[in-house]
Order: C-alpha cells, then structure tokens, then sequence
C-alpha cells in the first residue's frame, strides 16, 4: 500500500514492490515546498483526472501510475472504496497532484498541512486550469 511520507524537505510517494512493478515507476519524490493544498476526497473514483498514460488501472481493483489531462499530469495510487489524499503541487514537482490512498486517509493530511511551509489553507481541490495556450 502506497504512503505518503515526510523525508528530509522532501514529500515522498513510498510504493510497495507491485506497485512500483504496475506503475512502471519509482518511488515519487517532490519538494515539500512545492505542495499547494491538501484535501480529502472521500469518493476514490473522484480524484482521477484525465487519461491513463503509465500504469495500471484494474476496475474496481487498483489504479496505480500516471494520467494526463488538459491541465498537466497527476501520479495516482488509488484503492477503490478508500478515501484518497489529494496533494495539490506547484512547479518546479514534476506532476500538478498527488492521489493516494494510505492506511489513514484524515491523519496523513492533517499532518501535511502541519509540515508543509507554504501551503493554502483552502482545503478542498482546484478545477483544473486549462493549458496557457488555450483561448
């Protein structure tokens, strides 16, 4: 099961083994500087956005990986049926959220907010902004 982890000055997405495998990706690293908001979202299927472009997604089993959207891309660790910590980002993170469902959903985010230096204390998700080319 996919974690949320504090390292350093780091926010960092622990991947199991598997998931790493199904994801086709590593451990994800960004600044813990770079995170703009942290929410809850209660209903799993809601904080998938976009397309699948890496990963894997097994209906109504597991959606682990990265998906792509008007406004930039989201890495996803997603558990059907579980609450899900969506961690909004800022550049220079290599992705514009962070989908996770960890064992406790409530604590991870509030300790979140607690650690993060500069983040909005709005605690629910952002449209998504279309790309800057777009009229």
């Amino acid at each position: 099961m996919a974690e949320l982890r504090i390292s350093g000055d780091a926010l960092v997405v622990r991947l199991s083994w598997w998931e790493k495998a199904a994801g086709r990706h590593g451990d994800v690293r960004v600044p813990l500087s770079a995170v703009r908001r942290v929410s809850v979202e209660p209903d799993w299927w809601r904080a998938l956005r976009g397309t699948r472009r890496r990963g894997l997604w097994v209906p109504q089993g597991r959606c682990v990986g990265v998906r792509e959207h008007a406004g930039g891309r989201d890495f996803v660790a997603v558990r059907p049926h579980h609450p899900v910590v969506c961690v909004e980002l800022r550049p220079p993170a290599p992705f514009d959220l962070l989908a996770v469902s960890p064992a406790h959903p409530q604590t991870t985010a509030d300790r979140l907010r607690q650690l993060a230096p500069a983040i909005d204390p709005v605690r629910w998700r952002q449209a998504i902004s279309p790309p800057p080319d777009a009229a």
